[in-house]
């Protein structure tokens, strides 16, 4: 009654399902962990948002790799700004998407230490050579609020470490390079500048990271295993109706009975 199972169609519709289920089943944990991974970035960002500042000095020094549970600590900064070796970051995009650069400044602590400082957002002045409209740095002794991130790499998705560039250009907010340049140390990781807030509005201050969206992966992982309980169904349905047809195949192709002579 089955032995149509033993066909070469059927054998490959098998095979492939059974192929199917552990894929999907894999695939659904994947965006689990997608999921996972999510709600603990944003309750790490929320909780470190939320951190009272301290004395960036406190958590990095020079040559220091921030590490992943301090990115977004509350910092402060007590000194003055080097506009001297000030640099534009490029190909940075502002809150509504428009593309620019950031303003990186080195910014000399009390005591003779040097800190990067991201100073935010400006809009290109329609020219890749040549040095944007930087808006002026405070001068004099002041204190600086920002959140701690950890140095860019050629690594980061999108960024690329371009040779030739400009002077006072850059791709990478990279401490250990603006040290090469600079030719002192420079604390480890770089300060997103939150206060003061510049006057006129410019640089724009960088926002905080969206932390309150944990995005469609949960979704997606139900999805994926609803589709693999779907596949096993989705064979025994197709198995019950090719029997079905066969039967009423077999039925309409069989010889009618002859009639008894009387």
């Amino acid at each position: 009654m089955y032995r149509f199972l033993l066909s070469r169609q059927w054998v490959i519709l098998a095979l492939v399902s059974v192929v199917l289920m552990p894929t999907m089943v894999k695939l659904g944990f994947w965006q689990l962990h997608r999921h996972e991974h999510k709600v603990a970035q944003n309750a790490l960002i929320g909780e470190n948002l939320k951190s009272r500042p301290v004395p960036v000095g406190d958590l990095t020094s020079p040559g220091h790799t921030v590490p992943y549970d301090q990115y977004w600590r509350q910092v402060t900064a007590t000194g003055r700004y080097d506009t001297a070796h000030e640099v534009v970051v490029r190909r940075r995009t502002s809150a509504d998407g428009t593309v620019g650069y950031h303003v990186l400044t080195p910014f000399v602590l009390d005591g003779g230490r040097t800190v990067l400082i991201n100073r935010g957002w400006i809009p290109d002045n329609g020219s890749q050579t040549t040095l944007p409209r930087i808006p002026a740095a405070p001068r004099g002794r002041l204190t600086v609020t920002g959140r701690l991130m950890a140095d860019q790499t050629t690594g980061d998705s999108g960024i690329k470490d371009v040779r030739g560039l400009p002077p006072r250009q850059v791709m990478l907010i990279n401490s250990a390079q603006q040290a090469k340049a600079l030719g002192r140390p420079v604390l480890g990781g770089y300060i997103e500048q939150t206060a003061p807030v510049p006057k006129g509005g410019t640089p724009q201050l960088i926002p905080a990271p969206e932390h309150s969206d944990i995005g469609p992966h949960m979704a997606y992982a139900v999805q994926w295993w609803l589709f693999t309980a779907g596949v096993p169904i989705g064979f025994v349905i197709l198995v019950r109706r090719e029997k079905r047809d066969r039967a009423a195949a077999e039925t309409e192709t069989a010889p009618e009975p002859v009639a008894a002579a009387a």
